[in-house]
């Protein structure tokens, strides 16, 4: 009988400790964000390709006036 109440209580005290000693889990980070989304567009090239269409513009109206009044 004192067998089974000593196997009785190491059992339940290896239990309780199992219970504390457990930890929570680590929590997962959240993913990145996707590589695309965070590069900014670079305002230097629209102001670069907006320059060149106004003077694609400049000159095509120029080579227009030139074709409508021989004089210029």
């Amino acid at each position: 009988m004192k067998n089974l109440t000593y196997i009785s209580l190491v059992s339940v005290l290896l239990f309780s400790a199992s219970l504390v000693s457990a930890q929570a889990p680590t929590p997962v980070p959240p993913p990145p964000p996707p590589p695309a989304a965070s590069v900014p567009i670079d305002g230097g090239l629209g102001i670069l390709a907006v320059a060149a269409l106004g003077l694609g513009l400049r000159k095509a109206n120029k080579n227009q006036e030139k074709e409508t009044d021989p004089q210029l």
